[in-house]
């Protein structure tokens, strides 16, 4: 059935990218008016705030808005609510009542009084279990009150009458229309979306960056997961819906929005010809690096036939898991046979390996099949297995391959429980030895920010196997374990003086002693102490996966931006750089002097994390600038230390000048990646 309503929830699923949410605009305003569905906005947000956002994004005016939780109802043709609407919330619902008792639950907070009116109560409770909720919903029960909870994010909470959310107000909105379920298509992003998914018979998208309570909701039906995050992922879900027949282009930035005074006009300024040149040359040159790393267990890390090796260089003649992980996720977008099947052998060749108890390799020797459990120092690498979930995961989505899953799940789930056995103190994150991942020659150890959100995105990634499997009991498990790791990080990890207005829970202050305001997510914390220090990786991540929300994700990459980790190439992977005296240096640093200040993982510059930085500021709404980056990026893997375009494994943090390997295969995939989701390099045939 064609669809006849459209209802869509705004903040993280239309809004949190400007761009995309201006060409989700134009795309809408495209279709003809008079076949096109009804579109209805279904927020938290009340209408009066919705009205003003529809002029200040650029939305289209929607035929119907649903806000406050599905409490308010207003209607276009009428430019106010419908009749009886809200007459249905007056029996069993008394505000006074409902806030008294929630006023002596610990913890709670009451939420500022924009968010607030007559049927709608809402306050901030920070990791709330069910059975906290459970207790909640008894005493308002005991009280002789009809209201009902809404919990989302693991900090939002509102408390309405019993015949409001956003799944009832919906439903009632489309019975006075006389639209039947099949007819509506609704798109959200996180748990308090939820009611509308499990409306009997609607059809649904997920975007990319939902979160788990809202995977777990929509457990067993009719849902489309999207390939593309905020009114992105809206678009490919229309589209894949059959209301667009397409995707719209890009739009150019609107002469009329202001540029931020720390940017500067070469900072944003169009691309050259020459600029676009070298950018598609460097496509081509990276899928040639791709093909150079082929090998018949997949892929290597840096060609084989273009290193030399010498001394323990020679453990570069593998497949590693971490560095093939990434290279197959940073390259499924290609159409090519020879690379589709070297990403697939990647997968299999470390499955293949995992340990009895659980441990994926860290790499398979290509010559003798011999894994390789340890790194330097007999270390375990605890990163490489997460890596490989991952990219599990994002190859089935984009393959279809079940067979792969269906062979190896079993393998997946070994490894999942190995990984889980370092929460030794069950507080939902791992803890990690020091030296225990892709930095492994320095001191990160115990919560160490970059491991926890790869173990964040796992649990995802596993619980969404699983549901493709139909083992939906066992994927609701990982969805909130999911959730839970959410919570922990942005509670543990970013640290602040005071409760901000999102933060009821324990802070971060409240863990440790008083340490003031940070603009980013701290490198690691411990029982013993912790490091200031910016993982740029890690905090790119954090946004990529997730996460991160745009606002918080804006002020890290402010920071980021203003210290210069772009400079003079995106971009060193960490920020200061340990010196010798200070506390986190330690004597094995100096190591084949890998890690000096300005070296290696000391504050080095990675092109691989460079790529990502590209898509890090892309999603932040501002392609100009992701558009100069990735420039900056193709001059890097131009320079070569004895030739051009050798994509170098990492470059000096203070000169810019390559270093490491050469033809290095994440390097050369994560440039690749970020061509393509900036789309300044359309067909990869393209030899113009």
């Amino acid at each position: 059935m064609d669809v006849r309503l459209f209802a869509s929830d705004l903040d993280g699923t239309i809004l949190g990218n400007p761009e995309s949410a201006r060409r989700f605009g134009q795309a809408w305003r495209a279709l003809a008016p008079e076949s096109r569905p009804l579109l209805c906005y279904v927020t938290g947000r009340l209408v009066d705030d919705v009205l003003g956002l529809v002029k200040v994004e650029e939305l289209p005016r929607p035929d119907y808005i649903l806000g406050g939780v599905g409490t308010q109802l207003w209607d276009a043709s009428s430019r106010g609510p419908l009749p009886g609407f809200v007459e249905r919330f007056a029996t069993g619902w008394d505000l006074a009542r409902v806030e008294a008792i929630l006023e002596g639950v610990p913890k709670v907070r009451r939420q500022p009084p924009e968010f607030l009116h007559p049927y709608k109560s809402s306050w901030f409770l920070s990791g709330a279990t069910p059975e906290t909720l459970g207790t909640i919903e008894q005493q308002l029960r005991q009280a002789g009150l009809a209201a009902s909870l809404v919990y989302s994010g693991q900090q939002f909470l509102d408390v309405l009458p019993l015949n409001a959310d956003k799944g009832k107000a919906l439903t009632w909105l489309a019975q006075q229309l006389g639209i039947p379920p099949a007819a509506i298509l609704v798109a959200g992003d996180s748990g308090n979306d939820s009611s509308m998914f499990q409306l009997r018979g609607v059809r649904g998208m997920l975007v990319e960056n939902a979160q788990p309570d809202l995977f777990e909701a929509a457990l067993g039906r009719d849902v489309y997961i999207a390939s593309g995050v905020f009114a992105d992922g809206v678009l490919d879900g229309l589209r894949h819906f059959g209301v667009l027949q397409g995707l719209p282009a890009r739009l150019p930035r609107p002469s009329q929005v202001p540029v931020p005074a720390m940017f500067r006009d070469a900072d944003l300024r169009a691309l050259s010809q020459s600029d676009v040149e070298l950018v598609r040359d460097g496509f081509k040159h990276a899928v040639d690096v791709l093909h150079r790393n082929v090998t018949p267990l997949g892929f290597s890390a840096a060609s084989l036939d273009d290193n030399v090796a010498v001394g323990t260089d020679a453990n570069y003649r593998a497949v590693w898991a971490r560095d093939g992980a990434i290279t197959v996720i940073q390259s499924l977008f290609l159409d090519d046979a020879e690379i589709r099947e070297a990403q697939r052998r990647t997968l299999v060749t470390l499955l293949e390996h995992v340990s009895p108890a659980g441990q994926f390799p860290s790499s398979v020797h290509i010559d003798t099949l011999e894994p390789d459990y340890s790194g330097v120092g007999r270390i375990a690498s605890i990163d490489g297995g997460l890596w490989v979930i991952i990219a599990v995961y994002n190859y089935v989505q984009a393959t279809g391959d079940r067979t792969l899953l269906e062979r190896y799940l079993p393998v997946l789930q070994r490894s999942m429980d190995w990984l889980s056995a370092h929460d030794s103190n069950n507080d939902g994150l791992l803890e990690v030895p020091e030296a225990g991942d892709w930095t492994d020659l320095f001191g990160h150890s115990y919560n160490v920010l970059y491991d926890e959100t790869l173990w964040y995105r796992a649990n995802v990634c596993h619980g969404r196997m699983l549901e493709l499997q139909g083992n939906a009991t066992r994927a609701a498990e990982y969805f909130r374990r999911a959730q839970r790791i959410h919570g922990e990080i942005l509670d543990s990890f970013w640290p602040r003086t005071r409760r901000e207005a999102t933060s009821a829970g324990p802070s971060f202050d409240e863990r440790q002693f008083s340490l003031g305001d940070a603009r980013y997510l701290l490198a690691q914390i411990s029982p013993f102490g912790f490091s200031w220090r910016c993982d740029v990786w890690g905090n790119i991540l954090a946004f990529l996966f997730h996460i991160l929300d745009a606002r918080r994700a804006r002020t890290a990459f402010e920071f980021m931006w203003g210290s210069g980790v772009n400079d003079p190439f995106p971009v060193r992977n960490l920020y200061p750089s340990v010196v010798a005296g200070d506390p986190d240096w330690r004597p094995y640093f100096v190591v084949n002097l890998l890690n000096l200040p300005g070296h290696y993982h000391n504050g080095g510059i990675w092109p691989h994390i460079g790529g990502m930085w590209v898509r890090f500021i892309h999603r932040l709404g501002m392609r100009d600038l992701a558009c100069r980056e990735l420039v900056k990026l193709a001059e890097l893997n131009r320079a070569g230390l004895r030739s051009e375009w050798e994509f170098n494994e990492w470059a000096h943090g203070v000169t810019g000048r390559p270093m490491g390997k050469r033809y290095q295969a994440w390097s050369a995939a994560a440039y690749l990646r970020a061509c393509q989701e900036l789309e300044v390099v359309i067909d990869q045939n393209d030899s113009d």
